[in-house]
């Protein structure tokens, strides 16, 4: 089980998504299993994160502890007090929210740091892709979900036409006829397109390559561009969920990895 103290054996000075991420490691140590028993209380809490990262009269880190520990009360992932009879600090809970990142906390978009990590283990981003990414997790956990959900769709959308250039590529060097909707400018008429000429040839792909194809391949883009364009083109007053942007983010490292498979395949095997 990775701890908190692995944790932080792994980081050198910290960035500010490390530190956020510590103190819902740390959090997340010490919640009680029940009522009845220990509590969550903010002094209990900051005291293992600044022993955790060594603080010693260093106002500035103790300031950006400060600043992140407030935030995540801010972007609603911890709220103050026990219960009725202990509305206040120094107790604190983890809200829906909040339970819901712990869920899956070393990949969770609430948690930037560990996301980026786990993302960074499955595939490799182009440098947009990356920066979409970016801002898309910094929308999320500000709470700013129509805005997460166009950064999310375009960092999947720079997958496909990094797909497509490889695509084409291949096949001018192939001498391979290209399918005329590859050089369209709308991105659904490239994604049907790459569809059609991938599931053309794949029973030339790995079994695993095969399956996670025809299993995920449309369903990932598909999910990530509809919650985009809700937000991009909306019909009604809140057209977009916390739950639909907060499941494409959990998609994304899939649909990444699955279309760095892809582009290994079409440079090595397209014919």
């Amino acid at each position: 089980m990775f701890t908190v103290v692995d944790f932080v054996e792994s980081m050198s000075a910290p960035t500010e998504i490390e530190i956020r991420e510590l103190i819902l490691r740390v959090a997340l140590e010490q919640m009680p299993p029940g009522y009845g028993g220990p509590t969550l209380q903010q002094g209990t809490l900051l005291r293992a994160v600044a022993q955790n990262l060594g603080v010693r009269s260093d106002p500035e880190l103790e300031q950006e502890i400060l600043t992140q520990w407030y935030d995540l009360f801010r972007t609603g992932y911890f709220a103050w007090g026990l219960n009725l009879s202990n509305p206040d600090p120094p107790f604190f809970h983890f809200t829906g929210r909040g339970r819901r990142a712990l869920e899956r906390l070393s990949r969770d978009p609430g948690n930037p740091a560990g996301y980026l990590q786990y993302l960074a283990s499955v595939a490799r981003l182009n440098p947009i892709a990356s920066s979409y990414l970016g801002e898309g997790l910094d929308c999320f956990v500000a709470g700013f979900y129509k805005a997460a959900a166009v950064m999310i769709g375009g960092a999947a959308e720079s997958l496909i036409l990094e797909l497509r250039d490889i695509a084409r590529q291949k096949m001018a060097q192939a001498s391979i006829a290209e399918p005329k909707g590859l050089s369209d400018w709308r991105v659904k008429t490239i994604l049907d397109t790459l569809y059609d000429l991938l599931n053309a040839r794949k029973n030339l792909f790995s079994k695993t390559l095969r399956e996670e194809f025809e299993a995920y391949w449309l369903a990932f883009a598909q999910q990530i561009r509809a919650t985009r364009n809700e937000a991009g083109h909306p019909s009604s007053v809140d057209p977009v969920t916390e739950e639909g942007v907060h499941a494409s983010f959990l998609i994304f490292p899939d649909l990444a990895r699955l279309s760095g498979d892809l582009a290994e395949w079409i440079a090595n095997e397209l014919r």
